[in-house]
């Protein structure tokens, strides 16, 4: 959906840090009662018909995974200018494949898809260099009131929390062009 958007229209887009659940174990933890509640009222359907209207299948979690590691490789990504190819797979390997990616070997194939050292992504995130980054991202989010996951930040100022059908997107660009140019 993200890239239909950015082939019609002059967008760029960058993938941020947020932790949902912020004191999660790095073994993970069982699903919350309301995430259970939710997907027994049809929240998984409604994701599933939205990942096929794209064309991709959609595999719900079984667990709150710890995205610590899956962030800080990402900086690692973005250092290489790979940042958007690296998170479209760790998010396919979630999302469609059921991966764990707390798991060095989820984040290796990933990167490795993608023409990343796997090796070197593991030695470099493990030895802290993006932790501090990492870090201050998410209180920039916290700060920005992002409560939610995904949260879609147009401009520092609109926020699309959630995901949501392609024509919410077009919807909000629209508005702020229309802004833009009737100030």
């Amino acid at each position: 959906m993200v890239e239909k958007l950015k082939a019609e229209h002059d967008i760029e887009l960058e993938w941020r840090p947020f932790y949902l659940y912020w004191d999660t174990p790095p073994e993970g933890r069982d699903l919350p009662d309301h995430v259970k509640q939710a997907r027994a009222k049809g929240s998984e359907e409604r994701l599933s018909q939205i990942a096929g209207s794209y064309g991709m299948k959609f595999a719900s979690t079984k667990r709150i995974y710890n995205t610590r590691l899956a962030h800080e490789a990402t900086e690692y990504a973005r250092e290489h200018g790979k940042a958007n190819e690296f998170h479209r797979v760790v998010f396919r390997k979630v999302y469609a494949d059921g991966l764990d990616i707390s798991q060095w070997n989820v984040l290796g194939e990933a990167a490795r898809e993608v023409g990343l050292d796997a090796e070197q992504m593991q030695r470099e995130v493990e030895s802290g260099t993006y932790a501090a980054e990492v870090e201050t991202q998410v209180q920039q989010a916290y700060q920005m009131g992002v409560s939610g996951v995904p949260t879609y930040v147009i401009n520092n100022r609109y926020a699309i929390v959630g995901a949501q059908p392609v024509e919410v997107f077009k919807n909000a660009l629209t508005k702020i062009l229309n802004q833009r140019e009737n100030p």
